[in-house]
């Protein structure tokens, strides 16, 4: 699959939502950390299940929610979600 295809992973438009609201960022914000539009952020966080984008957009917005703070969770039985990762005492 080259990296520009369009595909699913597990990131859902909720977890998005979610993980941006746990930063208390915005929009405007998320797009200028990840080099996503805000015209494709808007796109995506309303999907229901996971986000349908290419690679190199959905791993854009993950690194940047991830450097921010975030840790996405996985499906466990009780459903996917997000995080404030565990900070490390030592800054």
């Amino acid at each position: 699959m080259a990296s520009n295809d369009t595909f699913s992973v597990n990131i859902t438009g909720a977890q998005l939502r979610a993980a941006r609201a746990l930063l208390q960022m915005d929009q405007k914000s998320l797009a200028k950390l990840s080099n996503v539009s805000i015209a494709t952020i808007k796109r995506l966080e309303p999907a229901a299940g996971p986000i349908r984008a290419n690679k190199v957009t959905i791993e854009a917005l993950r690194r940047a929610l991830e450097a921010a703070g975030i840790e996405f969770i996985a499906e466990n039985g009780g459903g996917v979600g997000v995080r404030l990762a565990k900070r490390s005492d030592h800054t």
